[in-house]
């Protein structure tokens, strides 16, 4: 049992994600979040496009920083620095990644 006050940190392993699901599961947790509260998600790749997805939806709003990058595994916190409305992207895809199913 913890003696901390902090709620637990969500990790999302998005490997075990399937793609079309990643980007709004990813994008639903931080609209949850508030100011302050972060998750980290593990990737096999770097998420760049997500990262300028987020510059899109939630500018100023956010904190993006990498705890391990590759070769094989990545993964990033993302904090909610500040409150604010998304802008929408209703595709929930940055058109990069293979999201969007054939």
């Amino acid at each position: 049992m913890s003696d901390t006050p902090h709620a637990e940190l969500s990790v999302i392993d998005v490997r075990t994600v399937p793609p079309p699901a990643r980007h709004p599961l990813i994008f639903s947790t931080f609209d949850e979040l508030t100011p302050g509260e972060s998750f980290e998600i593990l990737n096999d790749h770097d998420p760049l496009p997500l990262y300028f997805q987020f510059e899109r939806r939630h500018l100023g709003q956010f904190d993006w920083t990498y705890l391990q990058s590759g070769p094989k595994l990545w993964q990033v916190r993302i904090a909610r620095i500040a409150a604010g409305a998304s802008a929408e992207d209703s595709s929930g895809c940055c058109g990069t990644c293979q999201c969007r199913s054939a």
